[in-house]
């Protein structure tokens, strides 16, 4: 490759997923140079972006975190990452090829598959307010604020245990973001009336809604409406840039629905959900422009399922006749809009039972990874090392000792004792008498 001028070089490099920039950082130093600079970790993912290619899902199971290529499914690939513990590690989003990671809201971290580089999050304790000793519900959210070219997660928790638990206006609640730029947590203080829907002690999530929905700089969350607690349907945005929660129009005619919210082809969308018969997406073409909602298609109720628990778009093929599906946490089809037809994604080896978190290949983190990762792991090599050092001075003192035991051993039988004739004349070993280890 030494002949080839860097520019070629670096348009080809544009078009390899990350996975394989990764192995080619070993080519030269040239190569190396380049797939680790920023400035072409941010060219490889723009174009990655606006090609479609290289496209993957994250799947996670009761048993598995896997990647999924969306072209050739039956290239699945697991994912082992330094945050796995004994129980199940949620997925609370992904963005720009990295993905939020919980154990819990104190084990965090951003990771990325493609590159296997993680950034764990600075432990952020809970502030519990007076008279609260344990959290309730815990909320996530987790995007890339292009105004401040930053990474953000939200942690949003519901405490209880005191008196607040008997306040007719539920629980009282704490909001934190995470800035991957400065490392470090910050409380937010000022919300909206509304935001206090969130954490009522009526009010339940389904499963995933916890989970903030990145559009437009701003994730989103929708508070189904409850008969008789909570009239109509809210949509409640966190703007990542001022950091500022708001309320967000939609239909009047959806408020009263079963609605659950999404992202497709970037832009907003609703799913009106009506259980045992079919799902309207709605799609919110201009961001913040009430008048830009418009119902994009139906999706009728498969026969191989009893009913639409949940049902979320996930991207358009390459031709733009079909849409790929997650139906309810079980499968992926592909649903083709012009027929009206399903068709099952065979996922080779996989479990039954999954969510499917969208992922694009990148080299956001660079190959590098965190440095307090890497710090951390070199302290782990250190104190291995002291230990094994520790057992080797343990192991060549007791030998010592053992041996010194033995040399005066040998001397005081000398002196006691005169040499034993054998049956040749020869004296005979002390081994013979004395077991030398």
């Amino acid at each position: 490759m030494a002949n080839i001028p860097m520019d070629i070089i670096t348009d080809l490099f544009l078009r390899l997923p990350a996975s394989t920039l990764v192995r080619f950082r070993v080519l030269s130093k040239p190569c190396f140079s380049l797939i680790d600079s920023p400035d072409f970790i941010e060219s490889h993912l723009n174009h990655t972006l606006q090609t479609g290619d290289h496209l993957m899902i994250l799947l996670r199971g009761p048993r598995l975190l896997c990647t999924v290529d969306i072209d050739s499914p039956d290239k699945v690939s697991d994912v082992e990452h330094p945050l796995k513990s004994g129980g199940l590690t949620e997925v609370f989003g992904s963005c720009n090829g990295l993905v939020g990671l919980s154990n819990s809201p104190t084990d965090m971290a951003l990771f990325n598959p493609s590159t296997r580089q993680i950034h764990r999050l600075p432990a952020e304790l809970v502030d519990f307010p007076e008279g609260s000793t344990t959290r309730g519900y815990v909320f996530y959210g987790f995007g890339y604020d292009s105004v401040n070219e930053d990474y953000k997660v939200v942690r949003m928790i519901q405490c209880k245990g005191g008196r607040a638990d008997e306040l007719v206006f539920g629980f009282p609640y704490e909001i934190k973001v995470f800035s991957l730029k400065k490392n470090s947590w910050k409380r937010i203080k000022r919300v909206i009336p509304a935001i206090q829907l969130l954490f009522y002690f009526y009010y339940h999530l389904l499963y995933r809604r916890g989970y903030g929905v990145l559009a437009s700089n701003s994730l989103h969350w929708v508070l189904p409406r409850r008969p008789g607690l909570i009239a109509f349907n809210t949509i409640i945005r966190f703007d990542l840039a001022s950091e500022e929660f708001e309320i967000l129009d939609f239909p009047e005619s959806l408020a009263h629905e079963n609605i659950d919210i999404g992202v497709l082809d970037g832009c907003l969308c609703l799913m009106c959900n009506h259980e045992f018969s079919y799902v309207d997406v709605w799609i919110m073409k201009e961001y913040k422009v009430e008048g830009s909602w418009s119902k994009l298609f139906r999706v009728p109720k498969p026969k191989s399922v009893e009913s639409f628990d949940f049902m979320r778009p996930l991207l358009y093929s390459k031709d733009r006749d079909k849409i790929l599906l997650e139906i309810n946490n079980a499968k992926l089809v592909w649903f083709d809009l012009g027929s009206k037809r399903f068709r099952k994604l065979r996922i080779k080896d996989c479990d039954s039972s999954y969510s499917a978190e969208l992922l694009v290949s990148s080299l956001v983190l660079g190959c590098r990874g965190d440095p307090n990762e890497v710090e951390r792991r070199k302290e782990r090599q250190a104190r291995e090392d002291e230990l094994m050092q520790q057992s080797n001075k343990r192991l060549d003192t007791h030998l010592w000792i053992q041996a010194g035991v033995m040399s005066k051993a040998r001397k005081l039988y000398k002196r006691k004792h005169k040499p034993i004739q054998g049956e040749n004349g020869k004296d005979m070993a002390l081994s013979n008498f004395i077991k030398i280890p």
